[in-house]
């Protein structure tokens, strides 16, 4: 019937999915044949993504035959077909959303070369296959940080600016409207609401779709876009030379069949055979699960006997021990004492690997013992970055810090409280505590121990620089409006110490809490700092730390890694971020933080060689021993300064 109507692109297509099936039947020849037939005919109707879709199933069976050459030959047209199409597509996150669905394409390339590879070790295959993995990854941030470093929203029409800004106030505002009623006891059981909460839930997808446009459109309009070049992901030379003698890049791919680790230094590349990505994401949610095991029961681990604090701290240690020996151990006798920069891959993006244990230990020793380690979602993300600092001038002051936020219209700091609240400050309050418990939260409640840590970070700062070189925002201060001041620019510390919150199913929902109501008790119209504010935020600023929960989340997107809020501090101009991949204990992270900035400041270590160094002492301490209190905390970013 196809062929009758002459529908050539439907035809092919056809045809490559009665491929497909042959395939999964066995029948490799049959397979063979009719994606054989299938590829011409896309050509001939220029379906490029058709195209490469059945060159994909080409080089998969040719692969499986062993015929690897004529595997990477059509793996490599593949390839070719989607960078092409992805220049194609204006939309930042269209293109996002392109592009993971090819990464099986990148992943079977990458298989291809490294099995070559194992037949011909000295032909470097394997550097080819590092080139194809670096440039799988991130590649929608490295033109995020370039539009970032062309300033291409300065100029903007004001009028586009001030409809974005509106946008993302109906997308909250409509959002927590949602999780209102989904929360409320009787409006769950009401129809009505229920489809009211449907309705509210197209509309905010509506209007993040028209974010995104608009965005799109915004960026357009500055003549500077049209000029822009995006740059190309580094190769194996270019890679070496943004290490030092000191440091060793890991990065992993993650296979269905099996997967794969470059061991790279400024004059040297090794590479390895790890298990399939099913085996070792099996052991990383494993690992990750028993870390979260206080947060998950909603306990203090503090509050446990000392029996059960010995079965969890074993539990723990015996999955670092394993997921260890699963994607660290083929490497450890070669790195000695260096700094790692980890650039990882699927469900390794929410592992703190300094909490793994080092393999050639009898008893569990975490690899922070000996070593720093960096996260980086690509190399080339952090060549992009080191390009900017160069023209960068440091920011005259030090410190700005946000602490101890007022969550809810009970809390004691709100005095003079009449009987009945406004509806609307009633309505600010619930909706949090719905927002919290949609996040599996008992709910958003006051931090006291942020003061502290801010306090002691205050206390030592201010031991080395004038008071006014210091900002602070504690109580009804710590608020939107203060922390979206352009005064932030002038800090090269900025510290953020509250409750945050990652959506891994909408990411531009995904924010740190702020104050909900100001001295007069009255309701502020912003509540949350979301990731498109983020996004807009201008700052000069050496370290970001995201002292809250799960700031270190996002979305799993594959091809691109987690999107989230550090992807957001990264465009808004941090050189290096700390942020959080659980929900910390409050009481562990006011002992830890300070730690850092007294590292930075006394002894002239950078942020990555700080966090270690408070790391350690945590662990040191038999009472904070657990990595559950310490190793939430990563490092991302530069790692030199």
């Amino acid at each position: 019937l196809i062929r009758e109507v002459e529908d050539k692109r439907q035809e092919a297509r056809t045809l490559n999915n009665i491929g497909a099936v042959y395939d999964s039947l066995g029948d490799k020849q049959q397979a063979l044949k009719f994606l054989n037939q299938a590829l011409p005919l896309s050509r001939e109707v220029e379906d490029k993504s058709g195209e490469a879709t059945t060159l994909h199933n080409i080089a998969s069976l040719h692969r499986e035959n062993g015929n690897l050459q004529t595997a990477l030959t059509n793996s490599k047209a593949a390839i070719d077909i989607i960078e092409d199409l992805r220049t194609k597509v204006d939309s930042n996150e269209l293109r996002t959303s392109y592009f993971a669905t090819q990464q099986d394409t990148y992943k079977l390339h990458i298989d291809i070369l490294m099995q070559l590879h194992k037949q011909n070790p000295s032909s470097q295959y394997d550097a080819q296959a590092l080139n194809a993995s670096e440039k799988s990854r991130a590649r929608g941030l490295l033109e995020l940080l370039t539009e970032a470093n062309a300033d291409i929203r300065k100029g903007a029409n004001p009028e586009l600016l001030a409809e974005e800004s509106h946008l993302q106030q109906q997308i909250e505002a409509k959002d927590k409207l949602r999780f209102e009623i989904l929360n409320d006891k009787e409006k769950s059981k009401d129809p009505v609401s229920q489809a009211a909460a449907q309705r509210l839930k197209k509309e905010v997808q509506n209007h993040i779709y028209e974010l995104n446009q608009l965005k799109a459109k915004i960026k357009q309009s500055n003549p500077k876009y049209a000029a822009l070049k995006y740059p190309e992901p580094l190769n194996l030379n270019q890679i070496q030379k943004q290490l030092d003698k000191d440091t060793v890049l890991l990065q992993y791919s993650l296979g269905e069949k099996r997967s794969y680790l470059w061991t790279v230094t400024p004059d040297s590349l090794d590479s390895y055979e790890l298990p399939k990505r099913e085996q070792i994401e099996t052991a990383a949610s494993k690992f990750k699960e028993l870390l979260k095991k206080c947060e998950k029961l909603g306990i203090n681990c503090q509050d446990l006997s000392a029996e059960q604090k010995a079965k969890d701290f074993q539990e723990i240690t015996e999955a670092a021990t394993q997921l260890s020996k699963l994607i660290f151990a083929p490497v450890s006798k070669k790195l000695g004492k260096k700094r790692l920069v980890i650039v990882a891959d699927g469900a390794l993006l929410e592992i703190p690997f300094a909490a793994l244990s080092e393999p050639n230990q009898t008893d569990y020793q975490p690899l922070l013992v000996n070593r720093e380690i960096v996260n980086l979602p690509s190399v080339s993300a952090i060549a992009i970055q080191r390009n900017e600092l160069k023209q960068r001038q440091t920011a005259p002051k030090t410190l700005a810090v946000l602490a101890d936020a007022v969550f809810s219209s009970d809390d004691e700091r709100v005095t003079g409280k009449p009987p009945t609240l406004a509806p609307e400050l009633d309505l600010t309050s619930s909706l949090l505590k719905q927002a919290a418990r949609s996040l599996n939260r008992a709910g958003w409640e006051r931090l006291p121990g942020t003061r502290k840590e801010a306090d002691e970070i205050l206390e030592n700062v201010l031991k080395l620089v004038p008071a006014s070189e210091t900002l602070q925002a504690f109580d009804f201060d710590a608020n939107y409006n203060w922390i979206t001041n352009k005064q932030l620019k002038q800090y090269r510390f900025i510290h953020l110490a509250t409750h945050g919150f990652a959506n891994p199913d909408n990411p531009e929902l995904s924010g740190i809490l702020l104050s909900v109501v100001d001295k007069e008790h009255k309701p502020y119209d912003r509540v949350n700092l979301l990731l498109g504010d983020i996004f807009n935020l201008d700052w000069n600023a050496d370290l970001v730390v995201l002292s809250a929960c799960e700031t270190g989340l996002g979305k799993g997107v594959p091809g691109e890694g987690l999107i989230g809020l550090t992807r957001g501090l990264m465009y808004a101009g941090a050189e290096h971020a700390v942020i959080s991949l659980w929900q910390v204990d409050d009481t562990a992270t006011s002992k830890l933080i300070p730690q850092i900035y007294k590292a930075m400041l006394e002894k002239k270590a950078s942020p990555a060689t700080a966090l270690r160094q408070a790391q350690l002492q945590m662990w040191q301490q038999k009472k904070w021993r657990n990595p559950y209190y310490w190793a939430a905390f990563t490092s991302q970013g530069e790692w030199n300064n």
